[in-house]
């Protein structure tokens, strides 16, 4: 009996990845395979494209630590609490942060304020965040514009050209906001022009300029983005605004900050928290991250002074931030920082709350 000759196996035939996409109106439906994702992230570790991948750290100590060393790429967070708690306050001093870090360009829209506005809470800010602890040298924000009408003055009495600079209570300020200052742009909110497709090109303007760092998007505040034409209710509205920030986020690959302002029920509780945000239960569906701010005097449970009133004074100066919502990480942390509102800003070094606090059912321990 002859041996048949045994056929050599075929060599396995490569699978080529499908064109499988949908051009649609605005854009194309392309999925991608889970091999081609790991493949492509693989070459950019290889080349060393790894800047978007490291998070950019807000400069709070405490928070960065729990929200995984800072913001990445496609990340919303939400800053909420009621007037006079700080949101502003914290949202610049991180925008602050970033940019004097080198890790990034920051662009602050701001709908309360105009610029050279927030630059002067900026100069009171310098001054105190450059003493810490310490605020010796510290120049409060009233004096600010005090200082700034000064330099004027003394320039009409001397036949002078004013110059900031020259003022020596502003001049270690206004040195220190050179150093960082083309990183941080600051601009003016309007009600007909800011909307969420214009924020949208802007962020795109810049991947297209000579930049090279990367870009945090900073709205203060979400509820004041224009949708035009006017939705017939705000929870509509919010709906749309919140959605369209995660999109910027996520399609143009950057961190968006917002604050967001309490609703009326919220104005009235005990503790704020994430369900009294204003307007849409989407703004806990689309946010990765929710800050929500409180004032600790007012949500430090009574067994923590009960036997030492004079302790209570003291929580007057800080502010609680709970991490209510982290996609990243661990939530419901209590974190407190310590308010110089004089000086604009917030002690970043920070910690985590000791006392026990309130729930809103539990207001009577």
């Amino acid at each position: 009996m002859i041996d048949e000759p045994v056929a050599e196996p075929k060599a396995p035939t490569p699978k080529i990845e499908p064109d499988w996409k949908v051009d649609v109106g605005e854009g194309t439906l392309l999925p991608r395979s889970a091999l081609d994702v790991l493949t492509r992230l693989n070459e950019r570790v290889a080349a060393g494209n790894i800047d978007d991948l490291v998070p950019i750290a807000t400069g709070f100590v405490p928070m960065d630590k729990t929200i995984g060393g800072g913001l990445r790429p496609g990340e919303l967070m939400l800053i909420g609490g009621s007037q006079g708690q700080g949101k502003t306050t914290m949202a610049l001093q991180m925008a602050r942060n970033m940019a004097a870090s080198g890790q990034a360009t920051v662009l602050y829209v701001c709908f309360e304020h105009d610029e050279e506005y927030l630059i002067q809470r900026m100069v009171a800010m310098e001054s105190a965040l450059a003493h810490l602890p310490q605020k010796a040298g510290a120049v409060k924000i009233q004096d600010v514009k005090k200082e700034v009408v000064s330099s004027y003055t003394t320039s009409a009495e001397t036949g002078t050209k004013a110059k900031l600079g020259a003022n020596p209570r502003l001049r270690p300020s206004l040195e220190r906001i050179a150093r960082y200052g083309s990183n941080l742009y600051l601009m003016r909110g309007t009600s007909t022009s800011s909307t969420i497709e214009n924020l949208r090109a802007l962020v795109q303007e810049h991947r297209g300029s000579d930049d090279e760092r990367r870009l945090v998007l900073v709205v203060d505040y979400l509820q004041k983005v224009p949708v035009i034409p006017e939705p017939a209710s705000e929870e509509e509205k919010v709906t749309r605004i919140v959605s369209g920030l995660k999109d910027i986020a996520l399609a143009e690959s950057v961190p968006v900050v917002a604050i967001v302002a309490a609703d009326r029920e919220g104005l009235k509780a005990k503790r704020l928290r994430n369900h009294h945000l204003r307007g849409s239960s989407a703004i806990n569906y689309e946010s990765d991250i929710i800050l929500i701010l409180n004032d600790k005097y007012h949500i430090v449970a009574k067994v923590n002074i009960e036997f030492n009133p004079y302790q209570a004074q003291r929580y007057r100066d800080w502010v609680v931030a709970t991490v209510e919502k982290n996609r990243g990480g661990q939530d419901n942390v209590d974190l407190e920082f310590e308010k110089l509102f004089e000086y604009s800003c917030f002690d970043p070094t920070g910690r985590i709350t000791a006392e026990k606090l309130i729930e809103e059912r539990l207001y009577n321990d």
